[in-house]
């Protein structure tokens, strides 16, 4: 978990450090953060749990407005809220109110991945656009959370349990966003995903889906499209003195 958490912070800090000799007419780079809503379907449970994620991405031009975007969320999370005591018994999970000492409490299943989205991207006139394809997912940690407020102190107990999880996931994504600064500038956007591989081995129909709200901040984006701006500036005032001259 600490090599982890240093790898992850370490990416973030390269991003920060060197976005801005990445970026270049056909390539943009920078940070990526935001909100997801993740659930697990198969359970009793349908509560979706709230999540932060944050990493970088890459958003390669092909050809003219096709784009192929990816990177990788390196603090990002799935997983559901409130489960229920059938969940609890399904996964293998403790169950504190069942036990002599009684603890009342919510549960939670928390699953900790890298993933990493590959999507074709279109994108309109407008700077709207839309994109589709995989998104794959390694688990390096997970676990089940108690949480219970305990004559007025907060309790969280962590049974970890990733021997349990498959450690590869892998599905279909959709999503649609807008570029700010008429196409130059930050992005807002959303996606969804559902994912094709149980997360549970021995519990069939057990998958991921979230629901994704976002920011994409190029690093240094904004000097490349100055240059070009100004370099398509200097081509049209060439273009009106040769003329003038003719």
């Amino acid at each position: 978990m600490l090599i982890a958490s240093i790898v992850a912070q370490s990416q973030i800090l390269i991003t920060l450090l060197l976005g801005d000799k990445l970026n270049s007419e056909g390539v943009e780079f920078g940070l990526e953060g935001g909100l997801n809503w993740t659930n697990i379907s198969g359970l009793d449970t349908k509560d979706y749990a709230r999540k932060w994620n944050l990493g970088f991405y890459f958003d390669l031009k092909i050809k003219n407005q096709w784009s192929l975007s990816t990177g990788v969320l390196v603090k990002s999370n799935y997983g559901v809220n409130n489960l229920t005591n059938n969940d609890l018994t399904d996964i293998g999970a403790t169950n504190y109110y069942k036990l002599d000492t009684i603890l009342v409490g919510d549960y939670s299943m928390k699953i900790s991945s890298f993933m990493v989205p590959v999507l074709i991207r279109y994108k309109f006139k407008n700077h709207i656009y839309a994109e589709l394809g995989p998104q794959f997912s390694l688990m390096y940690n997970s676990w089940v959370e108690f949480k219970s407020d305990i004559e007025g102190r907060d309790a969280i107990i962590k049974e970890y349990n990733k021997e349990k999880i498959n450690k590869i996931d892998v599905g279909i994504m959709i999503g649609a966003g807008y570029t700010l600064y008429k196409g130059t500038g930050w992005t807002i956007g959303a996606k969804y995903y559902y994912g094709f591989v149980d997360v549970f081995k021995d519990i069939s129909g057990t998958k991921n889906s979230s629901i994704y709200l976002k920011l994409n901040i190029p690093i240094g984006a904004g000097e490349v499209a100055q240059k070009k701006a100004a370099e398509k500036a200097a081509k049209r005032q060439e273009k009106k003195n040769n003329k003038k001259n003719k």
